[in-house]
């Protein structure tokens, strides 16, 4: 099973407010990131899950979107950037699909770091925005398959 943990690409500036939208450097990342995995059949998610906040579930969409994924899209209310990762790590226990998380820091690297360590508060991964981290269950231990940065692709 793949698990790909994608965080949103840049929104504009504004003080944690929920409503507020990917910025138009935001879109330019999305772009470069579909062009770049594009080339390859590395990312085919079947399920892609979403936080509830606008700059996550357009990231989600604009990829699906510009990707032509046939995936389907959730809504995940325990996505948000503090959320503990324990809940969404049991959920992915049932799963034997591949998934796609967009979602916010801290969670997304609290996430990986649990699921790749087994400890939880270890922190050892930290994603950029528009950044792609693909994880890998083998048996019941998740390695790190790939990881993409937004400077690859000039973003």
């Amino acid at each position: 099973m793949y698990l790909y943990l994608i965080r949103h690409a840049h929104a504009h500036a504004a003080a944690e407010d929920a409503e507020r939208p990917l910025s138009p450097k935001g879109r330019d990342q999305i772009r470069r990131l579909v062009k770049g995995l594009s080339a390859t059949t590395a990312f085919q998610p079947d399920e892609i899950w979403h936080s509830p906040l606008t700059r996550s579930r357009q990231t989600a969409r604009l990829l699906a979107k510009q990707l032509s994924l046939s995936a389907s899209i959730h809504e995940i209310a325990g996505l948000v950037p503090e959320a503990n990762p324990r809940p969404t790590a049991t959920r992915l226990r049932g799963a034997r699909h591949a998934i796609a998380i967009v979602g916010h820091e801290p969670h997304l690297s609290a996430l990986a770091s649990l699921l790749v360590t087994g400890v939880p508060g270890r922190v050892i991964f930290k994603l950029k925005k528009c950044s792609l981290l693909a994880l890998e269950l083998r048996g019941t231990q998740w390695t790190v398959r790939w990881q993409l940065a937004p400077e690859l692709f000039g973003a």
